[in-house]
């Protein structure tokens, strides 16, 4: 078996006619934190998208623990940990009622108790019993995350995670996942634009342009640019001309 988190195999991927990524390549493995970078429209969501079993690829394969998604999508699946989007959650479902669910999907009795701990530290608490279309974006954002880590996946997919979160509460879910990796030996794929994370806590970090990675950045290199002064945000904007 595959001893990485994830194997991303020249993927093809678009829409009808539409090709949106193209000979996408990512390896990742336990405990790496990638982030994945790009203006709006290059691919991002359409990559995660295949990735989570959203959307179907036109070509190449994805490995979750050495399982193919394509293959096997099942137990692939009961490998990852996919954060959605906060206007895909289901209205009409309480949050705990969310949480049941996912932690259904993955053979569980119960709900992991380190997820719990995380909604107390995220003050999200309180809300358990509410209906999700009482929540507002952060509240909504803040379960999106807690659904994604049920089960201990092997791989956390997570897109735009940080967006509508108060300052506190990012800081407390980025500690958490950096800890999580750490601890669990886990892998995360995050999309984001939030370079901050590039600087404090990633492992790796790519652009994606045009449907391709253009550029990948080790951790080494993201803090030599940090100590001279130059400044990640620089040498992203380099890569991506107007």
């Amino acid at each position: 078996m595959n001893s990485s988190n994830l194997d991303i195999r020249k993927l093809r991927a678009g829409y009808g006619s539409r090709v949106v990524i193209e000979e996408v390549s990512v390896s990742l493995g336990a405990g790496e934190w990638f982030v994945l970078l790009g203006p709006n429209g290059c691919g991002k969501s359409t990559l995660l998208d295949c990735v989570s079993g959203r959307l179907v690829p036109a070509a190449g394969d994805i490995l979750i623990a050495g399982v193919s998604l394509l293959e096997n999508s099942h137990d692939a699946k009961r490998q990852l940990g996919y954060g959605c989007t906060p206007e895909s959650l289901p209205g009409l479902l309480t949050a705990r009622q969310c949480l049941e669910v996912h932690a259904g999907a993955k053979g569980l009795t119960a709900i992991d108790v380190d997820v719990f701990d995380l909604a107390e530290d995220l003050r999200f608490t309180p809300y358990l019993e509410s209906f999700v279309d009482t929540l507002s974006l952060g509240t909504r954002q803040k379960l999106s995350a807690l659904l994604a880590l049920i089960g201990n996946p092997r791989l956390i997919v997570l897109d735009e995670a940080f967006n509508g979160l108060d300052p506190a509460s990012a800081l407390v879910l980025k500690r958490h996942l950096n800890a999580r990796l750490q601890r669990c030996g886990s892998a995360l794929l995050l999309a984001t634009h939030a370079l901050d994370i590039v600087e404090r806590y990633a492992d790796r970090a790519a652009v994606l342009l045009d449907g391709r990675l253009t550029r990948e950045w080790q951790k080494s290199e993201i803090a030599e640019l940090r100590a001279s002064g130059k400044g990640f945000d620089v040498a992203l904007a380099e890569t991506m001309p107007l």
